[in-house]
């Protein structure tokens, strides 16, 4: 499904919304929740060309898979908190979007330690010894 595709489907489930909110709000809110679900699905499905693309470049650069893995991680989870926090929202529970952003942010730290850490010792490494 191309971009075009995806906007339309957006574009339907908008419109279907708001004809759709007066009349029976809590299918609404579903009819979004759907919605989004299934667009992020299609951009998950054409992800995997692009981390391909990542792992060769990391490969070709002589980076450790270890780094690399762990910044597609850390995209993942901005990602799916991203969207986690806009149905939330969507749904008019603006205080469980916050605590979702929260937690995103706490493991996408957790998950950055070992690259700060490997930053710091190079920092360090080019430092003379006192």
């Amino acid at each position: 499904m191309g971009i075009v595709q995806i906007v339309m489907l957006g574009m339907i489930a908008s419109l279907l919304y708001l004809v759709l909110k007066e009349t029976n709000g809590t299918f609404a809110h579903f009819l979004i929740i759907i919605t989004s679900i299934i667009i992020f699905v299609i951009v998950i499905s054409q992800i995997g060309s692009i981390l391909d693309l990542i792992h060769s470049l990391g490969q070709r650069a002589n980076i450790d898979v270890m780094y690399m893995n762990t910044i597609l991680k850390i995209i993942g989870i901005a990602y799916i908190v991203e969207l986690g926090a806009n149905i939330t929202k969507d749904a008019g529970l603006g205080s469980v979007a916050a605590k979702i952003e929260l937690a995103g942010k706490v493991f996408i730290i957790i998950l950055a330690i070992p690259i700060i850490t490997a930053v710091i010792d190079a920092i360090l490494g080019f430092l003379p010894a006192v």
